[in-house]
């Protein structure tokens, strides 16, 4: 297991790797950070995506979810850079209520290369569990092309 952190205009960010994926990611500095083949691929990815230059993550990534939440942290996945989705519809995608969507969200262990900030209400933005709330969503969003959506 080895962890890295990178610089970003929504603050810093660090990610873990395990068993050659990434495993984890979220907000702060690590003080000694590892060297790895994957950690350096995955800072350069955030760097590329932060730059505006990448519209899709391709490192390995595992979530170590099961049943429900794997099944809504898959469909995240899938969501392409500059769109989102409604809770509700990926409810209906997966079978599962709205709220099992809400709770996978909050609970995503890997922020940004899982894509939750992605997912809306039926009636707004939603949430954001990440450092700065539905602020750093409506920046993602922002960057992604998706602030049409916001207006």
């Amino acid at each position: 297991m080895g962890r890295i952190s990178i610089e970003t205009p929504v603050g810093p960010i660090w990610v873990e790797e395990a068993e050659d994926a990434i495993t984890g990611a979220g907000w702060g500095h690590v003080d000694a950070p590892d060297d790895t083949p994957l950690l350096r691929a995955t800072a350069a990815e955030l760097r590329a995506y932060f730059d505006g230059n990448l519209s899709r993550f391709t490192v390995p990534i595992r979530h170590g979810r099961a049943g429900s939440a794997a099944k809504v942290l898959d469909a995240m996945l899938a969501i392409p850079m500059g769109e989102t989705r409604r809770y509700g519809e990926i409810a209906k995608d997966v079978g599962l209520p709205a709220q099992a969507v809400g709770q996978a969200c909050g609970g995503n262990v890997i922020p940004i290369l899982i894509p939750c900030h992605r997912v809306l209400s039926a009636s707004g933005l939603g949430g954001y569990s990440g450092r700065g709330g539905v602020d750093t969503k409506v920046w993602l969003l922002r960057h992604e092309g998706a602030a049409g959506l916001l207006i």
